[in-house]
């Protein structure tokens, strides 16, 4: 067919629109097509490292991409943050976070050089953590209801340990003597290990914290559960109330993992992260290890349901601290 001006012109704007289109296509249909990062900001071993590597690795299996899992832990997890929130924004360098590093950090430290609101882009919740309030076996009170009554009776005759200043274990602390209205006398120790090494060893009359640290000593009855901190019971201590049912309604301690990246995180590439880490999520394999761990499948799974929870707890916490006069030094 002989090329005419008209037949040459329309040859150039199909051109043009098969060549606006590739970047497009490109970003809807090949990411992955180079490893991926998760960055943990804290030490490897710990249930914020497994549930990355867990997840990444069944991410490995469905993308044919290698997903590696890097640790970079200090500063009660803001060294990791601020390299995942001055990463580029194309989806291979993400954050598996925590509710410290999202919602609590920002009102602990002054001096953040990254805003854990505006630097980041939700994708999901990964995971709920299931927390254990417990006392030595022998201890005077047998339940929540007379821990508070002993706590009024002697303020700050009772002492619980702490994993250190605006730890978890310190504001689950903090949120009980506000929902309770008592003072407790609160220890803190270098970290998680030295806590229940607190509690079990006398030192300390109570220990607020993660299920996965505490478990173990309650099988072998060497501490006592009096509650569940969180709103549901956990399938780990089905027996044990939560913390509402035990007396305070009001309370209602979450802790949680969720994944999260750059901000500006193109839509196609969040989509597509949210989705299947919900279906990785589905795995059998990684349910069972969820159950030994203490920890509860996620409820904000939808990217915007995510994003209200990080506003939520950031408020929550704010406040917490605030009136519990939290100060790290």
């Amino acid at each position: 067919m002989p090329f005419t001006r008209r037949s040459v012109a329309r040859a150039a704007l199909v051109a043009a629109a098969f060549s606006a289109a590739a970047p497009f296509a490109l970003a809807q249909g090949a990411w992955p097509n180079k490893p991926v990062r998760i960055v943990v900001a804290f030490t490897a071993g710990g249930p914020t490292d497994v549930v990355a590597r867990l997840i990444g690795q069944k991410l490995a299996d469905k993308w044919g991409q290698p997903v590696v899992v890097e640790n970079k832990p200090g500063a009660a997890g803001l060294l990791g943050s601020e390299l995942v929130a001055k990463a580029p924004a194309d989806g291979y360098t993400l954050l598996m976070a925590t509710a410290g590093n999202l919602t609590v950090n920002q009102h602990l430290y002054k001096n953040m050089k990254f805003d854990p609101v505006k630097d980041f882009t939700p994708i999901t919740q990964t995971a709920a953590v299931d927390f254990v309030l417990v006392a030595q076996p022998d201890a005077p009170f047998r339940n929540v209801k007379e821990l508070i009554a002993a706590a009024k009776a002697k303020p700050e005759s009772i002492s619980t340990a702490t994993s250190g200043n605006g730890g978890a274990p310190h504001l689950a602390a903090a949120l009980f003597e506000d929902a309770a209205k008592v003072n407790l006398q609160l220890v803190p120790y270098k970290g998680t290990a030295d806590a229940v090494n607190a509690v079990l060893g006398g030192q300390t009359d109570l220990d607020f914290d993660a299920a996965s640290q505490v478990l173990p000593h309650i099988k072998a009855g060497k501490l006592k559960p009096l509650a569940v901190l969180g709103s549901q019971r956990s399938p780990l201590l089905p027996e044990v109330p939560t913390m509402a049912e035990a007396g305070l309604p009001s309370y209602n301690f979450s802790n949680w993992f969720g994944l999260v990246g750059p901000a500006g995180l193109p839509g196609d590439v969040q989509a597509k992260l949210q989705k299947d880490v919900a279906e990785v999520l589905q795995n059998a394999e990684i349910k069972a290890r969820y159950q030994t761990m203490g920890l509860q499948p996620p409820t904000a799974t939808a990217s915007a349901q995510f994003a209200g929870l990080i506003a939520k707890d950031a408020a929550k916490w704010g406040a917490t601290i605030k009136a519990a006069h939290i100060v790290v030094e």
